[in-house]
């Protein structure tokens, strides 16, 4: 006999970038999402706000500037009616289709749970996390809340 023991994940709250169609009963839904956090905090609101302008015009980010940095990748632990929810502000929000992906405006924060982080060179963020999932959608935190890269360099 063997035992399954399940610790409490790390969690940070991180931005949705991007968004991908399900598969299988989810495949008409959005429901595979990339996550971005801050490269650094942002001074201000209207810090944040000029990114996310700019992000909007598809403008490139400046090496040195704020920026989103994308981190992590997760497609569990919503239920189908937030999936649902989430997928018609992604169908609102779309800035660009690459294939099957969507890049979105960022409006959204999620607090993502994972088991574990390590530092990563294939990753442009120069982390991985291991076994993300989606623990909340935070309507209650405003965009230029989210946490950094220096949040999950710590967490190292």
């Amino acid at each position: 006999m063997w035992w399954k023991w399940k610790i409490d994940p790390l969690t940070i709250d991180c931005v949705l970038i991007y968004a991908q169609a399900g598969h299988g009963r989810r495949a008409s839904v959005y429901t595979d999402y990339t996550f971005a956090v801050w490269n650094r905090p942002p001074r201000d609101t209207q810090e944040a706000q000029a990114v996310l302008d700019a992000i909007e015009k598809r403008e490139p980010a400046q090496p040195e500037a704020l920026q989103l940095v994308a981190f992590a990748k997760a497609y569990s632990g919503l239920t189908d009616e937030e999936f649902k929810q989430i997928d018609s502000i992604i169908r609102k929000t779309t800035l660009e289709k690459f294939g099957p992906v969507r890049s979105v405006k960022p409006s959204l924060v999620f607090e993502l749970g994972f088991e574990g982080i390590n530092r990563s060179p294939r990753h442009k963020s120069g982390i991985a996390v291991r076994f993300p999932r989606m623990l909340r959608i935070r309507f209650d935190k405003p965009l230029h809340e989210a946490n950094t890269l220096i949040d999950l360099q710590q967490m190292l």
